[in-house]
């Protein structure tokens, strides 16, 4: 029987459930997994894109672990593609390769000031407060108005982590340097911008709640946001989802909450035109809107100023190139049709794969990464006729190969020392995980 050795660049959810989608598909040929990633951990975003108050993600994780720790897939951590290993390199060891790096980048917010200190991008902030080992230890939190410009989970998520009080992150797993960044925050109100109506924002009612129930915070909204034109209606008639978003928000404005020492405001209708300010953010120029008739938004005449001293830019992630490997700079996605990677002329790239977020851009839940992961998996299969043929193809080639690269990588049980260790930490300090942060310090942990 032929044996396809599959490399997967990526270990979040997207590369570990296209792994574990193709052990289970049918297939006439038996399958060898190899997984890599950057960072010296398993689980991409669901460990470093998600606030440390969100339980519900160790239900992911969890499942995550259980796919890895059944000992079909090898994880190697600490391996960078495009440095420790390149496309040649995974030609001589591999029959394919799946790439799903997803994006971890801010999209680009083009409006004067976006440049000034004190305007940060958000993905940024989550992974300081996320303890990623290649951001800052240290973070600003000297502003005392801060706007959150976006209408999506992320902008909830960095809200809330803004402008919650400190106390109620102490079980959580942050580690001490960031619980003592947010301790010294000056912060009082933080303002949320969306440039549409209460029916067009993408929170999901779960976010949203939490939000707006955060101890010690007012949450604030206002009557002259709340417009709905022919095609919110239609939005609302169809989903349920913004049926229950609008309900949480009109309960809000029926009944507004007691004051309180710090205050989240959330504002409809408004598009941050300009950041204002010399060499640091003093202040954020919006723009108006009224709604258009389909759930779309033009700007009136009306602009309102409000005195921030920081800015966080919460209007997407995208994603990274990589090297030799056809990339939409436009769109922030690797070149591909249904994850077949194809060249600037359409044509198919033998052997090379797409899938989550990298394939499709940064949409969509856990449920997308899936469907994402099933449709190149079926197309990987079918392409049998365009694997490569590697020269070293046995498992314990690749080992030699970054080995003999002096390749510092992090194995399955490397990983499960770091995870010990963590846990250790956590029961000392009080709580369940306190993360390491320290590259160095986790690599030497896993390879104890």
């Amino acid at each position: 029987m032929e044996k396809l050795r599959l490399a997967v660049v990526g270990a979040g959810p997207a590369g570990i459930y296209a792994s574990d989608l193709i052990l289970k598909a049918e297939r006439d040929f038996e399958v060898s997994i190899d997984l890599f990633d950057m960072l010296p951990t398993p689980y991409g975003l669901v460990r470093y894109g998600v606030a440390p108050d969100h339980p519900r993600i160790k239900g992911i994780v969890n499942a995550l672990f259980d796919v890895l720790d059944a000992g079909d897939i090898r994880f190697f951590g600490n391996v960078e593609f495009g440095k420790d290993l390149t496309l040649d390199d995974l030609k001589t060891h591999y029959n394919a390769v799946i790439f799903a790096t997803g994006a971890i980048k801010d999209a680009e917010l083009k409006i004067p000031g976006a440049e000034l200190a004190g305007s940060f991008g958000a993905a940024d902030f989550v992974n300081w407060y996320d303890a990623h080992p290649d951001f800052p230890r240290e973070w600003p939190l000297d502003a005392k108005q801060v706007a959150v410009i976006g209408n999506g989970n992320v902008a909830l998520d960095v809200s809330r982590m803004l402008v919650k009080h400190p106390d109620d992150l102490a079980s959580t797993e942050i580690p001490p340097h960031v619980e003592a960044g947010l301790r010294n925050s000056n912060i009082t109100d933080v303002h949320v911008f969306g440039r549409r109506g209460p029916a067009q924002v993408k929170f999901s009612p779960l976010e949203l709640r939490e939000a707006l129930a955060i101890e010690g915070v007012q949450s604030i909204v206002y009557d002259e946001d709340f417009v709905y034109d022919e095609g919110s209606e239609k939005q609302l008639e169809s989903s349920n989802q913004t049926r229950v978003v609008v309900k949480t928000l009109e309960a809000l404005r029926a009944e507004p909450q007691p004051k309180a020492s710090r205050r989240l405001h959330l504002h409809f209708l408004s598009t941050p035109e300009e950041i204002l300010g010399d060499d640091h953010v003093t202040g954020i120029r919006v723009r108006r809107n009224q709604l258009d008739g389909n759930g779309g938004a033009v700007a009136t005449d009306e602009v309102i100023e409000y005195q921030v001293q920081a800015v966080y830019r919460a209007v997407g992630y995208f994603g990274s190139e990589l090297p030799e490997i056809p990339f939409n700079s436009k769109s922030g996605v690797i070149n591909n049709e249904e994850g077949r990677v194809v060249d600037e002329q359409g044509n198919q790239v033998p052997g090379v794969y797409a899938t989550g977020w990298i394939k499709r851009g940064p949409i969509g839940l856990i449920g997308h990464t899936k469907a994402d992961a099933i449709e190149t998996i079926a197309h990987l299969i079918e392409d049998k006729a365009l694997w490569w043929n590697p020269e070293k193809p046995a498992e314990e080639d690749i080992v030699e190969f970054l080995n003999s690269k002096s390749v510092q990588f992090v194995s399955w049980d490397g990983w499960l020392k770091e995870n010990s260790e963590e846990l250790r930490r956590g029961e000392l300090s009080g709580r369940e995980r306190e993360k390491l942060f320290d590259r160095e310090e986790m690599v030497n942990i896993a390879n104890s």
